[in-house]
């Protein structure tokens, strides 16, 4: 019966010892194997088998990327503006044996770390710049961080800020500040439309005194082309008219006809001369003037009758 149980023992020490030699790691994760307190080996992904009892796994790394909250810090910018800035760092672990004897807590070092970077690269800027820079600070920081956590095994891969936070009076002058840009640009569209509206008038009004200009000078050009055609038919209509005169004058009895038509109006001028005057004076021959022509004329125009004129 005692050997039955001695044999029962034995199979459950060699299972109890077996188990503690059989080591799985998972893939992207990492052990460290200890012999007597001092480090032996890395366990990578896959199947083990260690000394019970002499060895041991000491850590335990995941070699995957994990996400830290940087806690909230007050920062203070190169303008003395108060702020609070919290973010989130992006880190994994390369080389896990670093990790393990580097240093005692990676993640809270690192955290801390990216704490103090943060306030530096901050305190180097206003209080615009650090609104609009977030992605130069963050390189800044991820570069900082990276090289001194670079003993510790570790990979600091990025840094983001999650919120820029200012002081409730920051706040108040920043909004007031906005409103009266905000009023400024209004004012300066404002302006802008009126002077381009203005422009628009007064090309308009130049436009038009420009084609009333061309209007009238057109209308002075076509009156002036009117006139010249009137005076040149004119012209040629009093040179036919001198032309047939000089052939009358050229025909029997032409002088006489000529004589007498001058004399005509000569009378009719003299007389509304006389129509236009109160009191006249005048020498006898020019009194008797008329009545001789009176009597001549019939005469005349009897005699030119039977002629040709």
């Amino acid at each position: 019966m005692s050997n039955v149980f001695s044999i029962y023992l034995l199979v459950f020490i060699v299972l109890v010892l077996f188990k503690k030699m059989i080591k799985i790691v998972p893939e992207q994760e990492n052990r460290i194997i200890e012999q007597f307190g001092k480090y032996k080996k890395t366990l990578g992904p896959g199947f083990h088998l260690i000394v019970p009892f002499v060895q041991k796994i000491a850590y335990t790394h995941s070699l995957k990327e994990i996400t830290m909250d940087v806690d909230p810090q007050v920062c203070i910018t190169s303008d003395n503006v108060q702020v609070t800035v919290d973010g989130v760092l992006y880190l994994k672990v390369v080389d896990p044996v670093k990790t393990s004897y580097g240093i005692d807590n990676y993640e809270y070092a690192t955290a801390q770390m990216a704490k103090t970077t943060m306030r530096s690269e901050i305190g180097k800027l206003e209080l615009d710049r650090a609104f609009s820079e977030r992605d130069e600070v963050n390189d800044n920081v991820v570069k900082a961080v990276d090289e001194a956590s670079d003993p510790w095994g570790i990979k600091v891969s990025s840094y983001d800020i999650k919120d820029i936070r200012p002081t409730n009076t920051i706040e108040q002058a920043m909004e007031q500040q906005m409103r009266a840009e905000r009023e400024k640009r209004a004012e300066i569209l404002s302006s802008e439309g009126e002077k381009e509206s203005r422009i628009n008038i007064s090309r308009g009004k130049r436009e038009e005194a420009i084609n009333i200009s061309k209007g009238e000078r057109q209308k002075m050009i076509n009156v002036s082309e009117g006139k010249s055609k009137s005076i040149e038919i004119v012209s040629e209509a009093t040179a036919e008219g001198l032309k047939d005169i000089a052939a009358a004058l050229q025909l029997p009895k032409g002088r006489t006809a000529m004589s007498v038509r001058l004399a005509e109006q000569y009378v009719e001028q003299f007389g509304e001369i006389l129509k236009g005057a109160e009191t006249s004076v005048l020498p006898l021959e020019v009194a008797n003037l008329k009545g001789i022509i009176d009597t001549v004329l019939p005469a005349l125009s009897s005699g030119s009758k039977g002629g040709n004129v």
